[in-house]
């Protein structure tokens, strides 16, 4: 087993990993930017090291400085989490150079399965069903003309080298392709460094379901089950669940087996994610879901698997990277219950969802039965506006989807964060929404209920949060200023007060 792992990354997931290190007796090291140097993964780990200036690309995606610290550190694996570096072929393969474990795919595995018409090529040769389109990059617009008419309209043009919908293109008629082509390709170019760029079938509102599998190095591969993923915005995950509503046991055992077979392709070892689009309108059953891509990494929303199978992940991936075997088969995988999460954003929903950095004045968080928060923030912490806005990720489990839905909805009102804005409101809305509770969600799901008008479930939930903020804030006053004068307690003056107050942090004045 590992001594000493180094945590190349920051916020909740790098929290996430320090506790499984410590849990596994490993001794944990952290590595910050300028702005982190408080962050609550630097308090978290045994030994914390600064690699420069805020940007990312002069700290957290720095691989030389990143391996300089492990090596001064002498720390024998590296620990990606998700984002940044946690897919990038060359810190994968520096790693390995440098004779520190990477803990994740090999570089191999990760070219493979890394752009998007490298994976389609090797799914078509593993007889894997994926959307209708090309598996080679597009050379011209002529081509695409070609192609697109062959498979008939309305297509989607994707960049081959990302994802987060940067380099996507609707293209509904053969006019508007040249446009969408170049604005594709010329997107693609600025966000990934690629301009590659791949054609498939438009398939309208379909449901988003991810397999979540494990390879250890001994050839031992297994599915977990599927994570319903449909609620998204700007082709961003916002609130994930498992198991699907969709997805009955018969359909499970058909993806997993298929995700197995994606990850044996690819010569996968550790933790992966195989996503798949499921089709509305199906030609027949047997066809009613596609290969979209392979994610070579730990996802954000792996906390609804650990809960439903009672599996700890990243002790998992530790264990594989550290030469260990699966300790279990596929038949020992048992699905029990049912988690939801909600990821939890600083950003203004009345502003287009803009971030909103700043410093946390106060925080509750909420707890109880069937409740888990993996946070990466505490009061008084300033959130910083160079990286991804996410604060921490909500979770709540049940022995049926509706518990799962009630404890969560009793949780909400329990989270408040005053000092910054955050999207907490979008999820009551969600929780009280007639589709979601009834299972009838895919792609377009969040769109339609942003362009409804809020109902005033919401701004009741809204509320009953700004009363808790009001009383907290009451005692607070008393406490950090007991000389001042204050209305007589109880009085309207001094309801209206504190109230006033909440209501401004919550946005509801």
């Amino acid at each position: 087993m590992f001594k000493k792992i180094l945590v190349a990354n920051r916020g909740e997931i790098a929290v996430r990993v320090i506790r499984a290190c410590r849990e596994l007796g490993i001794l944990s090291a952290a590595v910050y930017s300028e702005v982190d140097r408080a962050a609550l993964h630097v308090l978290s780990a045994d030994e914390a090291y600064s690699i420069g200036a805020a940007a990312a690309a002069e700290s957290y995606l720095n691989i030389e400085k990143i391996l300089g610290v492990a090596k001064r550190c002498g720390a024998d694996a590296i620990h990606p989490g998700y984002g940044f570096l946690s897919e990038n072929v060359k810190f994968a393969q520096a790693c390995a150079d440098a004779d520190i474990k990477f803990i994740g795919p090999t570089a191999a595995s990760m070219e493979k399965m890394g752009s998007k018409t490298r994976a389609r090529q090797h799914m078509e040769k593993a007889g894997v069903p994926f959307v209708p389109g090309t598996a080679h990059g597009l050379e011209s617009v002529q081509q695409t003309r070609e192609v697109a008419a062959k498979i008939g309209y309305p297509v989607m043009l994707k960049a081959a080298a990302g994802g987060g919908g940067k380099g996507m293109r609707l293209v509904r008629t053969a006019q508007e392709l040249a446009p969408a082509f170049e604005a594709a390709q010329s997107e693609a170019q600025r966000a990934f460094g690629d301009g590659e760029i791949y054609l498939e079938k438009a398939i309208f509102n379909p449901r988003h379901i991810e397999l979540q599998v494990l390879a250890d190095e001994h050839g031992n591969t297994v599915y977990l089950g599927e994570r319903e993923c449909s609620i998204q915005r700007r082709h961003q995950k916002v609130m994930e669940e498992s198991p699907s509503p969709r997805v009955d046991g018969e359909m499970r055992r058909r993806m997993g087996e298929i995700a197995v077979r994606v990850a044996q392709a690819a010569h996968y070892h550790n933790a992966g994610t195989v996503e798949f689009l499921v089709d509305p309108n199906p030609v027949n059953q047997e066809q009613n879901f596609y290969f979209l891509e392979m994610n070579t990494r730990l996802q954000v929303e792996h906390p609804v698997t650990e809960l439903v199978t009672g599996l700890d992940l990243v002790n998992l991936q530790i264990r594989i990277a550290a030469g260990e075997r699966l300790p279990f088969a596929q038949e020992d995988i048992l699905i029990r219950g049912h988690a939801i999460e909600c990821r939890i954003y600083a950003e203004d929903a009345d502003n287009n969802f803009f971030p909103s950095p700043g410093k946390i004045e106060m925080l509750m968080t909420p707890a109880g039965p069937g409740i888990r928060l993996d946070s990466g923030v505490y009061a008084g912490w300033t959130v910083p506006i160079d990286y991804d806005p996410l604060l921490a990720k909500l979770i709540g489990y049940g022995q049926d989807r509706q518990q799962a839905i009630s404890r969560l909805t009793r949780a909400l009102p329990e989270f408040f964060v005053a000092g910054i804005k955050t999207n907490l409101g979008l999820f009551r809305r969600i929780l009280l929404d007639g589709d979601f509770q009834s299972g009838n969600i895919d792609a377009g799901y969040l769109d339609r209920l942003l362009e409804a008008k809020a109902g005033s479930e919401d701004i009741e939930a809204g509320k009953s949060t700004a009363a808790i903020a009001a009383a907290v804030f009451s005692v607070l006053d008393s406490t950090s200023n007991p000389a001042a004068s204050k209305p007589e307690s109880g009085t309207a003056a001094a309801a209206e007060s504190g109230w006033k107050r909440a209501a401004r942090s919550e946005g509801l004045m």
